[in-house]
């Protein structure tokens, strides 16, 4: 019999979840510098490199690897033979950990659950409640297996009751194009088949756990159906040329993993759910000698890249910038930004519709003629920082917003991560504003291109506020202009033909 004690899970996962904020998997990092070695696509390959030389930077500096830092999804198996040294609920001493970890002083991670979620919308400050799944299993251990889930993989998670006939291949290589960018490609594709359609889903989620071995396994080659299944998704996937960020290339995914369960004769449930380049979890096991320990990488496991945006970045003035100087940019062109923006996203642009739909003026510092808006919700500054971590968040969640904000604000450009949805794009070419794409996953890189940092307006939305930023050379493409051309339209047709093994369907 082991005796568990209080103190040693609370800590345990308070460490965990600093631990992972921090150190991508090392068999992450490895197939990350792989497909980044092989890619062949400029555009694909620059975000690569940022994206590792961002994973170094906070391996060393131990910050986020993203701003965002996720909702907490624990998965515990509790030995039948287990005792309890305790006072709290064991979901009671989980949710305690957490909180210690997302108020840690020296390494503060963002808060970004809400209750109330289909009503006001409060935040809870302390990133708890988890989501955990707690299962009574023989032995005299405690198995624990966490992650730090982000929200724009999460966003895209897509479910389907197949019928018995029904290809999987085909509604995955169906299904993923519609994905979109927003879940940060390359990352690992986790797939649930049978059961009911909430075991899929929980499948699919324990997929994303599993560490990285396609490359062993196209080695040895497959011993199962569902091991085949694996190598066809992954070589068909790659095949669709979405590339890394959607910019299209030869590595969408880095790995499939897939679980499956028995299910009944009339149904076949498919879940996916994607892990992006943040992806962030690790596994231990408490068996009554204390706390788990987790002992850091080398940073010698980390690639040595430089990353160099060529002779042909052009540097832009943010602060005397025209809408016929934006008119220039090409679809795919890097640019270095400098001047002073502004940063919004969901519960900003709710409240500033709502100023406009009272007829009401927008706060006095909030002034966006002739400025950008950054999407993004930047983690708390510590040590001295101007800023946190400061990464893109998805683009097309402020969609529906973009008619206005142009309309009424005399903004003529955003940034953000991913593609945008067909609302956005018309409002974009219709007023002849553009659209500029930072690489999610780089979001500590990022942050430091900021100089200058405040809080001008709706400071009660914590992350969500409005803040100004000072930024030099911050590394930004050409994701839509003026025209309403779109590189995350044409780049993954052109690779996927190039590639040429999935027929390209043409609009």
């Amino acid at each position: 019999m082991s005796i568990i004690r209080q103190d040693d899970l609370i800590q345990s996962i308070a460490d965990s979840l600093q631990y992972i904020s921090y150190y991508h998997p090392l068999d992450f990092i490895k197939a990350m510098h792989e497909a980044y070695e092989k890619e062949q696509n400029p555009a694909a390959k620059d975000a690569l490199a940022q994206i590792l030389i961002n994973s170094r930077m906070c391996a060393e500096g131990h910050r986020p690897i993203c701003q965002d830092t996720g909702i907490v999804t624990v998965f515990i198996k509790i030995g039948m033979d287990v005792k309890w040294d305790a006072t709290m609920g064991v979901a009671d001493m989980i949710n305690e950990g957490v909180r210690r970890a997302y108020l840690n002083p020296d390494n503060v991670l963002r808060a970004s659950i809400l209750s109330d979620p289909a009503g006001l919308r409060i935040n809870t400050k302390d990133n708890t409640p988890a989501v955990i799944h707690m299962e009574v299993v023989p032995g005299n251990t405690v198995d624990i297996e966490i992650a730090a889930k982000g929200g724009g993989s999460e966003a895209k998670a897509k479910f389907a009751m197949l019928n018995p006939s029904d290809s999987i291949v085909d509604w995955v290589l169906k299904t993923v194009p519609t994905m979109g960018a927003g879940w940060c490609p390359p990352g690992i594709l986790g797939i649930g088949i049978g059961g009911t359609a909430e075991k899929a889903m929980l499948m699919a989620k324990q997929a994303c756990m599993g560490s990285i071995d396609i490359q062993e396994l196209m080695a040895r080659g497959p011993l199962s159906a569902l091991e085949e299944l694996r190598l066809e998704l992954y070589d068909k996937v790659n095949a669709l040329g979405i590339g890394a960020q959607g910019l299209g290339g030869l590595t969408t995914v880095l790995d499939i993993k897939i679980n499956d369960y028995p299910t009944h004769a009339a149904n076949k449930p498919v879940a996916i759910i994607p892990n992006c380049a943040a992806t962030r979890h690790v596994h231990f096991v408490l068996d009554g000698t204390g706390a788990a320990e987790f002992t850091p990488p080398r940073l010698e496991d980390w690639p040595e890249i430089t990353w160099n945006t060529g002779a042909t970045a052009r540097r832009v003035n943010l602060d005397t910038l025209t809408k016929q100087d934006v008119a220039s940019w090409k679809p795919g062109e890097t640019l270095l930004l400098g001047g002073t923006i502004l940063t919004g996203r969901d519960a900003a642009h709710k409240r500033m519709a709502e100023i406009f739909a009272r007829g009401e003026a927008l706060p006095q510092n909030v002034d966006f003629t002739n400025k950008f808006i950054y999407y993004v919700g930047p983690v708390d500054p510590v040590r001295g920082e101007v800023v946190g971590p400061a990464g893109p968040t998805t683009a097309t969640r402020m969609d529906k917003f973009t008619e206005l904000m142009l309309d009424k604000t005399g903004l003529i450009g955003m940034i953000g991560k991913a593609e945008r949805g067909p609302e956005g794009m018309t409002a974009i070419k219709k007023h002849k504003a553009v659209y500029l794409m930072a690489v999610g996953g780089a979001a500590y890189l990022v942050s430091k291109a900021i100089r200058k940092s405040r809080v001008v307006a709706f400071e009660d939305l914590g992350m969500e506020a409005i803040h100004e930023f000072v930024v030099e050379d911050m590394p930004v493409m050409v994701a839509v202009d003026t025209q309403g051309v779109s590189v995350h339209d044409t780049a993954p047709k052109f690779w996927q033909a190039k590639i040429g093994k999935i027929p390209v369907v043409l609009d």
